[in-house]
């Protein structure tokens, strides 16, 4: 044999390259593989972990661009990576979609197998019973019944307690059978699964099809569900205008309960009750009807979720030509349990120089020892306006959107402050002020209350639930049916008796079958009218694999 043959002899066989199509028949594989499934599952939720730590631009698109303002080093990388659009972004749907896929490729192969398990007989008897985890032997008098009829009366005394039997050579010289139960374990299984789709589907229709939307309402006015109406509107991604149902709302009156009983809790709110009238459409005859927390207002299938309320100041402000450049209520932000507020005011009508104010709003005030002055109750008991004043140009004509809750004081020139000769603005209702440099004047007119609400439509919202309880349903008959399988044989001793052997196995760990296997010999024991002084002495226990 020459050197060259003797490498080739050594070096083994080459396996052939999988080309393309064996390639996709690998990943395919791969990806339909349960292990992959549930990895994308846990992966899903890890992913979404970055819309709870970054804001959000569909939720809040002037947080996200303060946010990048006031982190420039690091802000356009995030937005890059997609972080402030965790939920639309291509990496976020790419799982989705594995998944998706993933789901269906574990589902439809293992259901035709369960199908096939479903029609096909149980396993054929094992030639050592006395191998399996629970065995255990019977003795049947002499003339008391044939082998045959043992296994058929076994046979029944199995299908009562839900197997489906397959006796085999019922009339030969030792008959078995084997029989199983539990199938409905594999059935709850890909029931769950199912419902995993499903739910998957119903989430991906409300993301297309639904639309969540914020709007304040101040007591006295109406929202008209319309797109310009809306503070803050995120569509879904097929979403058309046309489908917002034509309803109108108005706030007639919001009414807070705070506790004034209790020592620990003194202040805090008890219950949040706004009345509201409602039309389902423009020519629908006026409804009175009550919004609560987690006691939303339905319009079909559009539900409006009280979650936010406050405080709105009737301010009155004159420019410095005498002209009424704003009236009306302006919108406070809580900021604590008494409902110490923030105020922002942006007076852009007014001349010859624009106007703005910031400061805060007291339900109740009072001054302490040092003379500042602070909110004791979030009942307006004593409310008060405290702001600083600016004039300049506010910065609205250059096209940039700008948070109506903040103002940019970058390029104004302040009139009123602490810091500054005039002092501050102090309001109490009724009460007006006026400017330095003959800037106009601003009154204190009076005090509404508003409220925050969510609008939101989610058409796969119902789908949703279903699934949920459908797929729970099957994960509680996955986790808590055993999958078990019996055999049994009976054969005719010398003497005439019949001897009986049987035995159980288990897929995978059950601790129940134990029992499961005293149970069925009571049942057999009763069924011949056998009597056994210590029925456990017959049955061996269970064996480890060394022991075989």
């Amino acid at each position: 044999m020459s050197l060259s043959d003797a490498t080739e002899t050594t070096a083994g066989p080459v396996k052939p390259p999988l080309g393309p199509a064996g390639m996709l028949r690998w990943a395919w594989t791969q990806l339909t593989s349960m292990r992959t499934a549930i990895f994308l599952l846990l992966l899903l939720a890890v992913v979404a972990v970055p819309g709870s730590l970054f804001p959000q631009r569909p939720a809040n698109p002037a947080l996200v661009a303060q946010y990048i303002k006031d982190r420039p080093e690091y802000g356009k990388i995030l937005d890059s990576l997609q972080l402030f659009d965790v939920y639309s972004s291509a990496w976020f749907s790419a799982i989705y979609i594995l998944l998706f896929i993933s789901l269906i490729g574990c589902v439809i192969p293992r259901a035709r197998a369960h199908w096939k398990a479903l029609r096909s007989a149980p396993p054929r008897t094992p030639r050592r019973l006395s191998r399996l985890p629970e065995y255990g032997t019977l003795v049947l008098p002499a003339e008391c019944v044939s082998p045959g009829d043992a296994v058929r009366d076994a046979a029944d005394v199995l299908k009562k307690r839900g197997y489906r039997v397959d006796v085999r050579d019922a009339d030969a010289a030792m008959p078995s059978l084997g029989a199983e139960r539990g199938l409905l374990r594999e059935v709850g299984n890909l029931v769950f699964h199912t419902a995993l789709i499903g739910v998957l589907v119903s989430v991906a229709i409300g993301g297309l099809f639904g639309y969540r939307g914020q709007k304040i309402i101040i007591e006295g006015d109406t929202f008209v569900n319309t797109l310009i109406g809306y503070d803050n509107f995120t569509p879904g991604t097929n979403f058309q205008s046309d489908w917002l149902d034509p309803f109108a709302i108005t706030l007639d009156k919001f009414e807070v309960r705070f506790d004034r009983e209790s020592t620990r809790q003194y202040g805090q709110p008890i219950d949040f009750k706004a009345a509201v009238t409602t039309r389902e459409s423009p020519d629908a005859a006026p409804q009175q009807q009550t919004l609560k927390v987690n006691e939303p207002v339905y319009f079909g299938g559009t539900g409006i979720f009280l979650v936010g309320n406050g405080y709105a100041p009737v301010v009155t402000v004159k420019d410095g030509d005498g002209n009424t450049a704003f009236s009306g209520p302006v919108v406070s932000v809580p900021n604590d349990a008494v409902y110490t507020s923030s105020v922002v005011l942006k007076v852009p009508d007014a001349a010859p120089s624009q106007l703005g104010f910031v400061g805060f709003f007291l339900p109740s005030a009072i001054k302490n020892q040092d003379g500042v002055s602070y909110s004791f109750d979030p009942d307006p008991l004593n409310p008060q306006l405290n702001l600083n004043s600016y004039h300049g140009d506010l910065g609205l004509d250059t096209g940039k959107p700008q948070n109506v809750y903040n103002l940019d004081v970058q390029n104004l020139t302040q009139l009123n402050g602490r810091n500054v000769p005039a002092g501050g603005i102090v309001l109490d209702a009724g009460q007006s002020y006026t400017l330095p440099e003959g800037k106009g004047s601003i009154s204190f007119d009076g005090l509404k209350r508003y409220i925050g609400v969510d609008i939101r439509t989610d058409p796969g919202q119902a789908g949703v639930l279903v699934f949920s309880l459908i797929a729970t349903a099957g994960l509680i008959v996955s986790l808590y049916v055993n999958r078990r399988r019996v055999w049994l044989r009976a054969g005719a001793h010398e003497d005439g008796r019949t001897m009986i052997e049987y035995g159980l196995l288990a897929r995978g760990e059950d601790h129940r079958l134990g029992p499961e296997a005293a149970a069925i010999r009571a049942r057999l024991v009763a069924r011949w009218n056998l009597t056994e002084p210590h029925p456990a002495a017959a049955t061996v226990p269970a064996r480890s694999p060394k022991e075989h």
